[in-house]
Formats: C-alpha cells, structure tokens, sequence
C-alpha cells in the first residue's frame, strides 16, 4: 500500500448558499441555469460546467497516472494545465484579458500545488507534505479572493471560500484512496467531487449572468 495524504476525517458535507439539491448533482435541464431561461444564459451556464468538469476529469486522471507511474502523466498534466487556461479565457469577455490570464495563473498554480502534494505523499515526505498541503490551500484561498472581487455582490467571500474549501477538500480525500489503492473509495470520492463542482460552476455562472444582464438577453 502507498503512502497516503494525511488528511483527517472523512470529506466535509458543505452548505452551499443558494444553491438546491438539484443543481448540485449531476441532473440538468436547459432551464435550470440560475432560473435564467434565455439561450444565452443556458448555454453559458452549460460552458462553465463543462469547463468545470473537465478539471476534475483531468485532475483525477493525472492523479491515477501519479499513483501507477503511468508514461502518460505528462501528457495528462499538459491537457489539465490547457484546461487552466480554457477557464481563465471563459471570463476574459466579462472581465478582461488581464483578469482571465491572471485566473489561469492561479489555477495553474492549484494544479502544481496539486503535484507537489503527490510527490511529498508518494514519497512518504511529512514536512514535505505539510508545507504543500498549506500553499496548496493559501492558493484556494487567493483564487477564492479573485472570484469574489470579480464580482463581490454575486460572489460573497464566506461563500466562495467554501465552495473552494470543499474541492481542495474533496480532492485530497480522493487523492488519499487513490494512492492507497483504495480504488472503490475513490469512485465514491468522485460523484461527491463531481456534484461539488457543478454546484461552484453554477455559482460563477449565474454571478456573471447576475452581473451582466445585458449580455445574456
């Protein structure tokens, strides 16, 4: 058995502000996109968790590939780092090139936060892992920060940060089955993951239709 995360307790149950049962799983229909009916709203709120869902696709793939020193981790990782950078240019029409880039920027800074945590817990290096695992979430924290000041009215900042507490969270706990070979855990650790996900994409989606209404008529 590889060495695991030191992650304790089980993943957090996280209350989502504003956001129903229904949106938070995996069940969708054109008019559920914030109670926003028009095409354009639907189909921005469809892209954001299409992006979204793509992060957690790769993430988990790249992580499988750690953990069995597959020869495709480095392409894995290239394809998560373009998908970074797809979420970044999905705000660059609402907020800006400068904006979008900087987006990117922290993203890809999650995702090599990410792969220092599964060096330092593959290698079974503690002092290692503790310093990744606290820049790995001084970094959530930094993206929570961007998101909210994008758009403080739609996006509060308790709420933001939990919606990001809770992937990081989840995410090392499906990380930690992963490498531990704890594989049917770590299909469990995906839908919760994946219901998540679509619950933060919904919330950046429906701040942006929120926050520019004209855009979407």
């Amino acid at each position: 058995m590889k060495r695991g995360f030191a992650v304790a307790g089980a993943v957090v149950a996280l209350a989502i502000p504003g956001v129903s049962v229904a949106q938070a799983g995996g069940e969708h229909s054109p008019g559920s996109a914030s109670g926003v009916g028009t095409a354009k709203a639907v189909a921005f709120h469809d892209d954001m968790r299409k992006l979204w869902e793509d992060h957690i696709i790769w993430t988990r793939l790249a992580i499988v590939s750690f953990a069995g020193g597959l020869p495709d981790f480095d392409v894995t990782a290239a394809r998560l780092l373009r998908n970074q950078e797809h979420i970044g240019n999905a705000i660059k029409p609402y907020y800006g090139r400068r904006a979008g880039n900087s987006l990117t920027t922290l993203l890809k800074e999650h995702i090599g936060g990410a792969v220092d945590l599964l060096t330092a817990a593959k290698a079974g290096d503690d002092a290692g892992l503790a310093s990744a695992k606290r820049a790995w979430y001084a970094n959530g924290r930094e993206i929570a920060r961007f998101l909210n000041r994008a758009s403080p009215r739609f996006l509060p900042l308790a709420s933001t940060r939990r919606l990001m507490r809770g992937h990081l969270d989840q995410t090392l706990v499906e990380a930690t089955h992963l490498l531990s070979g704890d594989y049917g855990a770590g299909i469990r650790d995906f839908d919760l993951i994946h219901r998540h996900i679509l619950a933060m994409a919904d919330a950046i989606s429906g701040a942006i239709i929120k926050q520019f209404p004209g855009r979407f008529r």
